[in-house]
């Protein structure tokens, strides 16, 4: 750095001169002497600026190469990997090519190797042993391997887990089996909440044996329990890592609302499982909303939960957008009343479904809200009904023309 420095001849010609004006050149030189010293000083203090760094070589360096290049030469994507997953190829050891011919020796792809790897990189670092461990649990219930890989691409991390649960999920298989459910279910169970497969099998005994209790007691029948099982654990499988307490409570808390022993059965199988994710507070809550919204009676707003149970775990915020959506549009409150299940749907939904009814001529101020509900398939085909009904033609087309005798 470049500093400012005062000569000694330069003092002398400024001090040799006793003019008024010499005096007043002696003055400017010590402030400039002055000003100087304090630049220095100043520049000496100031910190030095940080180096920014430019990705480059040394910072990849640290990455295992070996599992970079397999990457590579497998077509995966490594960008993704290192945006999501960077931390897996710093790892060592790594074992790509060995879990890639694992997965291609169960008839996988090579396009669908590479995706396994992208969406799940953690699973190079399986061992081959530990991978092969887990091919022959799977397909203690898995029909065929085709399907196991389907499963994989899908559920990766369910599938490369780390070998102490190998222990747990065997036991909890040979649990999930006993009861008789369909192997499907149980790969299903094992793909989508592979947590209630890793915990220790009591957890799971004690809630199937509190579902089932709860069953039984509503006077469900036990001919008709494995099946009833069967669909509410295929349609809600995490019902399995909630505390079998919480469903107590909630069976206990609707009772006191007025609901009859059949009717509770009727909302722990249409429910499927979400009456595990209730509070009483909340439902409470969610009750008193809906009734004052809708002026009903007691009796009258079992009968709607009944029909859209729904109502028990929409927060109050979610209903009253959704009660707000339905009128600014012109629908009444009885015709909400009258099918609830359009609460289900959001706003966005039931305007789009609006817009694509009156394209059809059909005004549902005037007609019914049972043509909104169901899935978007469903609603396609009634679509498709309002279409057909509107563009039918008002003779019969192979009808015989009456000629000329």
């Amino acid at each position: 750095m470049r500093r400012f420095t005062c000569t000694a001849s330069s003092d002398a010609v400024f001090s040799s001169s006793l003019t008024p004006a010499g005096d007043r050149r002696r003055r400017l030189a010590s402030m400039f002497r002055l000003i100087a010293s304090s630049l220095c000083l100043r520049c000496q203090r100031v910190p030095a600026l940080p180096v920014i760094l430019r990705p480059c070589v040394t910072l990849s360096s640290a990455e295992n190469q070996q599992t970079v290049e397999a990457l590579y030469d497998l077509s995966v994507d490594i960008q993704k990997v290192r945006k999501l997953k960077s931390w897996v190829l710093h790892q060592s050891p790594a074992y790509t090519k060995e879990v890639a011919d694992l997965l291609k020796d169960m008839g996988a792809s090579g396009s669908v190797v590479a995706r396994i790897l992208a969406l799940h990189p953690e699973s190079i670092l399986c061992c081959p042993e530990q991978v092969e461990a887990q091919r022959e649990l799977w397909m203690s219930v898995c029909p065929n391997q085709k399907e196991l890989v389907s499963i994989i691409e899908k559920f990766p991390a369910s599938f490369f887990t780390s070998s102490s649960h190998h222990d747990n999920q065997r036991d909890n298989i040979a649990f999930f089996q006993s009861l008789n459910l369909n192997k499907r279910i149980v790969t299903k169970l094992m793909a989508s909440a592979p947590l209630s497969f890793s915990r220790p099998v009591e957890q799971n005994q004690l809630m199937v044996r509190t579902l089932q209790q709860a069953y039984t007691e509503l006077g469900g029948e036990d001919a008709n329990m494995r099946i009833w099982l069967q669909k509410l654990l295929s349609q809600n499988p995490f019902v399995l890592l909630k505390p079998p307490d919480v469903l107590r409570q909630n069976l206990l808390f609707l009772r006191d609302r007025g609901f009859s022993t059949a009717e509770l059965l009727r909302l722990l199988s249409k429910l499927r499982g979400f009456v595990t994710e209730l509070n009483p507070d909340n439902m409470r809550r969610t009750l008193a909303f809906s009734q004052d919204a809708m002026g009903c009676s007691e009796e009258d707003l079992r009968d709607i939960v009944l029909s859209c149970p729904a109502l028990l775990y929409y927060p109050e915020e979610i209903l009253s957008e959704r009660f707000n959506g339905l009128l600014s549009v012109g629908v009444s409150m009885s015709q909400i009343t009258e099918t609830p299940t359009v609460l289900e749907l959001t706003t966005q939904i039931i305007i789009y479904r609006l817009q694509r009814l009156r394209s059809y001529g059909y005004d549902v101020r005037t007609g019914s809200l049972q043509v909104l509900n169901g899935t978007k398939k469903d609603f396609e085909v009634s679509c498709g009904r309002l279409q057909i009904r509107r563009e039918r033609p008002l003779f019969n087309p192979v009808a015989p023309l009456r000629g000329d005798d």
